[in-house]
This record gives C-alpha cells, sequence and structure tokens, in this order.
C-alpha cells in the first residue's frame, strides 16, 4: 500500500501543482490523503488526474465551490474518468463562452475608452455605463458611514 501512496513533494513535483496549492486543495475538499507518521501527508496516484482536472477547471475559471460539487457527485469520490471529463468540460462551455463573448466586449470597448484615463466620464462605456452619479459632480458619492462621519452628499 504504501507503495502505491505518494508523498506531497512527489505529487508537487509530477504535477506541477506547489505544496502549498495541494494542501489548499485538500482544505478545499477537493483531494484527500493520508497521514503518516508526524502528519506527513501522502497520496493515492489518483489524485494526479485530480490535480489535472482541478487545473483544467481553474483555468476556465470555474470556481472551487462549484468544481467540488461535481466531484463529489461522483460515485465514492471516486477519481474522474473519460467520460466524466467529457459530461464536465460540456458543463463548462456555456461558462467559456460567456467569458469569450465578455473579452470580445472588452476588446471593442477599449478603442472608445483608450487614453481617457478618467474611469468616470459619462462617455467611459467600459468601466463607467450609465454614469447616474455624474450629475451629482466629481468625487466620492457613496461611502459607508460610521456614526462619527456625516453624510457626504
Amino acid at each position: 500500500m504504501a507503495d502505491s501512496l505518494l508523498t506531497i513533494g512527489e505529487v508537487s513535483r509530477r504535477s506541477g501543482v506547489a505544496a502549498s496549492a495541494l494542501r489548499f486543495y485538500e482544505d478545499a475538499g477537493l483531494l484527500q490523503s493520508d497521514r503518516g507518521a508526524g502528519g506527513t501527508r501522502h497520496y493515492p496516484r489518483s489524485a494526479l488526474r485530480r490535480i489535472a482536472v482541478i487545473q483544467a477547471a481553474k483555468a476556465v475559471g470555474m470556481p472551487l465551490a462549484d468544481l467540488k460539487a461535481a466531484m463529489d457527485a461522483l460515485p465514492d469520490r471516486r477519481t474522474p474518468t473519460k467520460a466524466d471529463w467529457e459530461k464536465l468540460s460540456r458543463s463548462w462551455r456555456a461558462r467559456l463562452d460567456e467569458r469569450i463573448a465578455e473579452l470580445e466586449r472588452l476588446r471593442d470597448g477599449l478603442t472608445s475608452c483608450i487614453g481617457c484615463g478618467c474611469l468616470s466620464l459619462r462617455s467611459c462605456a467600459l468601466f463607467n455605463p450609465d454614469d447616474e452619479l455624474a450629475a451629482h459632480g466629481p468625487g466620492a458619492r457613496r461611502l459607508k458611514q460610521t456614526h462619527s462621519q456625516s453624510t457626504l452628499l
């Protein structure tokens, strides 16, 4: 059994993921390890595939909570198979399409915004569309108040 387990250092080297990230993934419930003498972590070889899925999800911007829910849905929290991966990746297409559309809007809006530097002009459709507070003048319009502060409006 011990021969089939990898130390955190071995998993880090083989996956290219920092040991601190592996500990984070474990704390988030995405990985599981066995603890050896002195509390050292030992991972099954299948953790390498789980890490690859985590890295792919991270690359497409999937929140870890969504990934955890998907991984938890696997029977016995097993390592994803090719069929599991195909199902997961299909479900991520909509998220990727949304990100692509957002990046295209950003790219297209840069032409009218580049060089203005103000980020508050009424005409800045990129960072401040429909600037309703501009009519009240420059400066901060909404600040949280404590009982010792007065209203800034």
